[in-house]
């Protein structure tokens, strides 16, 4: 099954365009098989899709539409979550944890990750954190990682390809497509069926992914100012800042996890 593993839509993320009606039509008609949703530490672009997915023409019924989050960290910058089905933590929606407590509640309810565009704008990617550059170690604990980004630099995602056969990771490839024009330019091919999630975890548990890949967009000046000093830490201000707002309800959400049960 061919997949976009990277999707953003308006319903879930602030600074998307697109709705999901016409996020599956597009990847419909481009030969996808399904796609994976992970809008900025939210679930409502797919609870969005659950409520009107029974309207939407018939011919779009077998498409395979998953929930999944892109996570903010507080200090390794963005990750692509999955979470077994009827699997959905308040605290995913919350952002600002550290990795390492994303991990680990993460795996405790049997769900992967892995990080975004590994190369990407220095205020969100997590090679360019100093959480990840000075423990590399934590690497080997993401089930894998985004390999192929449609919005990224061809050399973002070499190195990315080069950073997950360091370490034996398989890859994905997602277009992070936030408005129509770049939908369908990159994918992630499985070797079997997947219709829910737990299919999905176990295929990429098993090695199943067959391929991916697709062409990245053409950079624009305004693509590069994204890794200006004033764009960097802007951003990095603003994640830090809504990190610490939720920081006492976030704290409750995690404290109310069976991790912390005996």
């Amino acid at each position: 099954m061919k997949f976009d593993m990277h999707c953003h839509t308006k319903a879930g993320s602030i600074d998307a365009k697109v709705p999901i009606e016409q996020y599956i039509r597009l990847l419909h008609s481009k030969g996808f098989d399904g796609m994976l949703i992970t809008d900025h530490d939210s679930y409502k672009g797919y609870r969005h899709w659950l409520e009107i997915k029974e309207s939407l023409p018939k011919e779009y019924r077998d498409f395979t539409v998953l929930p999944g989050v892109e996570y903010d960290t507080r200090d390794a910058g963005h990750f692509l979550v999955i979470m077994p089905d009827r699997v959905f933590l308040r605290v995913l929606q919350v952002r600002g944890m550290s990795i390492e407590l994303l991990e680990r509640i993460v795996h405790h309810y049997g769900g992967i990750l892995g990080p975004a565009h590994p190369f990407g704008a220095r205020s969100s990617s997590a090679m360019f954190c100093n959480k990840i550059r000075r423990n590399p170690h934590l690497i080997k604990k993401f089930d894998f990682l985004e390999g192929f980004n449609t919005c990224e630099t061809i050399h973002s995602n070499q190195v990315a390809l080069l950073l997950a056969k360091k370490y034996g990771k398989q890859c994905f490839g997602g277009s992070d497509a936030h408005k129509d024009d770049y939908i369908g330019m990159a994918f992630t091919d499985f070797d079997r069926d997947i219709t829910c999630n737990n299919q999905l975890i176990a295929c990429v548990r098993e090695g199943g992914i067959a391929a991916f890949g697709g062409t990245e967009r053409k950079f624009l000046r305004k693509h590069r100012r994204r890794n200006s000093f004033a764009a960097t830490w802007g951003f990095k201000t603003y994640n830090r800042f809504l990190g610490l707002l939720y920081s006492p309800y976030r704290k409750l959400k995690v404290r109310n996890l069976s991790l912390h049960r005996k």
